[in-house]
Parts: structure tokens; sequence; C-alpha cells
């Protein structure tokens, strides 16, 4: 007789092979790539993924919806260049140095923005994009204002373009890896139950004796440094910082639908948004120049994953594969002495009520 784990064990299988499939689908796609424009559309879609899974780390776990994550990005990236341009640091150590500046920041911006829920929470956000953008406009002396700010490449002149591309997809690969790792952890730890809480009720999770706050600004604080980390890395892989670009509601808009779309309460979820929202994009914009086209067919995909798939394409997968799977059954023996004991349990209501 085939036995309840056998189930469980197959999906396992399943889910590794496909995990395997994919790393090595992303390990391979640089030799793929038929030209350098093909791969570097391959690094802007692997940033979308860092960002988008990153930004998850509040999305997903607390349910609160941020606009204004394009900031921290932002942040992340002009930390980046500021530290190589006025400390002259090393381009790897001006990146981590940056994105702890920005999550040590976002300390007091969480403990700010944080005691606000749903519409409120999302108009901060919004507010913090805008202030960020006015400041590194008119900060023009050290930032570079209006003009933008040009961020020296790490690998040196020596090194062609599509080599660029290539070094630069497999270092957001690492990073992307990194941000899913610790998603995963916090996904099955205490902690990620208690941010889990805090999403389905947060008020009930607080009677419950969950430390709500603390844990949504931990999980604020991860979020940030995540995303400075994915701005600082695309700043190097760029070259130049524009403050309207940086800071834009639409960038954090693009991550929201990212999130959206693939299942804000998987892991791989902003993965998948990001492949197809980043390649969509990235298309509209190849085939209908500066129009703005492109901002009406993300609108419409939006109203379509809210109006078909709220939770997302990977829930909706999920619900579609367990409706065919057939139920494992879960048997075990029973010992005499516990047989026993659920029929005294059973019998003992009924003996109650012959007594009254």
């Amino acid at each position: 007789m085939r036995s309840g784990s056998d189930v469980p064990t197959s999906v396992r299988a399943a889910k590794l092979a496909a995990l395997l499939a994919l790393a090595a689908l992303v390990l391979a796609f640089p030799s793929l790539a038929p030209d350098a424009f093909i791969l570097s559309v391959g690094v802007v879609i692997m940033s979308y993924a860092v960002l988008a899974t990153s930004w998850n780390f509040v999305g997903g776990f607390t349910g609160y919806i941020s606009l204004g994550h394009a900031a921290y990005s932002g942040l992340g990236g002009y930390a980046t260049a500021l530290l190589i341009l006025r400390a002259e640091l090393n381009p790897w150590l001006a990146l981590l140095l940056g994105g702890l500046l920005v999550a040590l920041l976002a300390v007091p911006i969480g403990i700010a923005s944080l005691r606000v829920r749903g519409a409120s929470f999302v108009i901060v956000s919004i507010a913090l994009v805008l202030i960020t953008l006015l400041v590194f406009q008119s900060w023009g002396s050290f930032t570079g204002g209006s003009n933008g700010l040009r961020v020296p490449r790490p690998f040196g002149a020596d090194v062609l373009r599509p080599e660029q591309h290539e070094r630069f997809f497999y270092l957001h690969a690492a990073l992307l890896a990194v941000a899913l790792l610790c998603w995963w952890a916090i996904n099955r730890s205490r902690f990620g139950t208690g941010l889990k809480a805090i999403r389905e009720d947060e008020d009930k999770a607080q009677s419950l004796g969950v430390p709500t706050f603390a844990y949504k600004l931990v999980a604020f604080v991860i979020s940030a440094f995540f995303t400075a980390l994915a701005g600082g890395l695309y700043a190097l892989w760029f070259g130049f910082l524009d403050p309207i670009f940086q800071f834009s509601i639409l960038a954090g808009s693009y991550l929201v639908l990212m999130s959206l779309l693939g299942g804000v309460r998987s892991l791989f979820g902003p993965l998948l948004g990001a492949v197809i929202v980043g390649y969509a994009v990235e298309y509209f914009k190849a085939q209908y120049g500066d129009t703005q086209f492109h901002l009406v067919a993300m609108g419409v995909l939006l109203a379509a994953v809210v109006l078909f798939m709220p939770d997302g394409i990977i829930p909706a997968l999920t619900d579609l594969v367990n409706r065919f799977r057939p139920r494992a059954a879960s048997i075990r023996e029973v010992s005499q002495g516990e047989l026993a004991e659920r029929r005294r349990a059973e019998a003992a209501p009924a003996k109650e009520e012959a007594h009254r």
C-alpha cells in the first residue's frame, strides 16, 4: 500500500528539478543571447527580479503596499557612486557600504511610516520618492542635479561592452540568489510566521503577543538593504545616474505589478513577474520608441491581473494542479491503548447524558 509520504516526496523532487532547470537556464543565458542588446535586456530583467524580490520582503510578508521603493534603489545607486567619487573607495566596498547606509537610513523612515496602514502608508511611500527626487535634483554641487552623475565602471575600459553585460548579469543573478535564500529562510522561521500573521490580521496578531511593529521594521530594513544593493549594482553597470529616472514612482509601480503578477506570497512569484513585465516593457520601448504606449500596456496588464488572477500566476497554477492531483491518504497503525482511549472519550458524553 502506498504511504501518504509518497506524494510530498514526489512534489519535493519536482520542485528541486524545476529549481535546477531554472538555475541552468540562468547560467546559460549569456551564451544563448544572440547579441549584446539581448544580453543587456537580460541584465535589466535580472535587475527587476532583484528589486521585485526585495520589495516582496515588505509586500509579501506584511501586506504593506509600497510605491516608494524606488527611493531606496536610487539612494543605493547614488550612495555607491558618491562613495566611489568622493571617498575614492573600491567599487565593491562602496556597493556594500552604500547598502548598509541606506538600511540605516531606513530605520527612522520605517519608524515614522509604519505607524500608518493601508492607503496612508501608500501616500507616505509616494511622498518619500518625491522628497528624494527634489533633494537630489536641487543639490547639484554634490549629486550632479538634473545633469546626472557619471559612475566609474568597476572593470575598466579594457573590458568590452558584451563582456560587461555578461559579468553584471551573473552579479545580478548572485544577488538574486542571496535575496531568494533570505526570503526562503524567513518564510520558514518563527519571524516569518509572525510577519504572515501581521499580513492576515495585524490587530489579532498583536493581541496574541506578536511584536508587530518590531517585526514590520525589521522586514522593512531588510527590504531597503537588498533594494539599495540592486540600485547600486545597476548604477555600476549602467554608468550614469539621473534623479528623474532613479526616483520614479513608475518604477515603484512596476515592482508592485511584477510581484502581484507572479504572486506575492510565493518565493519565485516576483521573479516570474519581473521576467514577464521586464520583457514587455523593453519590447514596447523598442517597438514604440519614446511614446507612452508601454504605460497603457502595463495598465491593461495590471487590470487583468487584479480581475482574473488576484493571487498571481504561481498560486493560480498551484491551485489548478491541486485540483487534478489525487488526494494522499494518511494511514498509520493505531495501538490498542490509543484505540481504547478513543472509545472511552467517545463514550463519556453518552454516559453523562444518561445520568442526567
